[in-house]
């Protein structure tokens, strides 16, 4: 694994924080609100278990850089059963809209192509804007920290270019859609948008929007639909110990990651510093 660097304070959550935030700090009160457009019962949830970090338990070694899928709940509360028996170092719903999950279940469905399915009504239109995917006059193009094997890699320098891009973005697409939220991801923002002619968008439509807004560095992949899982909001992003949190436009502005969204975990913690693998920019 590489060694990745983070700004002041962001390192790798350890299991046993990540147990405390999920059994103390996570808000499923918070997440059912996030979720209320789309039925819950119909959504699919997934962990990452340790694909960046590297940390995860032993038992789970065969499949720590996979998404485990959780298609069969019956609400939050089993979700939060799955997450508490991984501890994973990341949470993620599914984007796509179901009309009845049970079939998915009952045809042992991929997920992976979904848009010819009579099952399937759309899928939530997203932006995933980090700040790893901007140019850097310090450490280089994506391409260079790749090289350097610092791929998820970022400063403050590089976060401020993205929160600055995140906004232009938002008032962009003001001029298209209604129903935008945005979120606080842990390294960088999501810009999800709820209208229902974007839910409704066709492949193709998704691929001309990623490639008309692809100057405001977001990833095409999450835009175009090929990647429809995305971080859920309140859960914790296990590579740099921050919560994703949902943010009015207006705290994107000044949204600093060093002195916000820190879990109960780490204010508390005496070892505020970085473990000797990660260093600090």
């Amino acid at each position: 694994m590489g060694k990745y660097r983070f700004p002041r304070g962001m390192r790798p959550s350890t299991l046993e924080e990540r147990r405390v935030f999920y059994e103390r700090e996570f808000n499923l009160k918070s997440v059912s609100e996030w979720l209320k457009w789309r039925d819950l019962l119909n959504t699919v949830f997934a962990v990452v278990i340790g694909r960046h970090s590297n940390i995860y338990l032993p038992e789970y070694e065969d499949i720590k850089k996979k998404a485990v899928i959780i298609d069969e709940h019956k609400g939050l509360e089993d979700v939060l059963e799955y997450i508490l028996q991984y501890l994973p170092e990341g949470v993620y719903y599914d984007r796509n809209v179901y009309s009845d999950i049970k079939l998915c279940v009952q045809r042992d469905c991929d997920y992976r192509n979904c848009w010819d399915c009579e099952n399937f009504i759309g899928q939530e239109l997203a932006f995933d804007i980090d700040p790893e995917n901007v140019n850097c006059p310090y450490h280089g193009s994506v391409e260079d920290k790749m090289r350097k094997g610092q791929g998820l890699s970022f400063c403050m320098l590089e976060f401020r270019k993205v929160r600055k891009l995140t906004v232009m973005l938002y008032e962009d697409l003001e001029n298209e859609f209604k129903n935008i939220r945005v979120v606080f991801s842990g390294r960088g923002f999501h810009i999800h948008v709820l209208d229902e002619k974007a839910i409704r968008l066709s492949r193709d439509e998704r691929e001309e929007i990623a490639k008309k807004y692809s100057e405001y560095a977001i990833d095409e992949w999450v835009t175009s639909g090929e990647m429809r899982l995305i971080r859920l909001p309140y859960s914790l992003n296990g590579l740099v110990s921050r919560v994703c949190i949902p943010l009015g436009i207006e705290e994107v502005v000044k949204f600093d990651p060093r002195k916000q969204a820190i879990p109960f975990f780490l204010l508390l913690s005496p070892r505020r510093s970085s473990r000797a693998s990660f260093s600090q920019l």
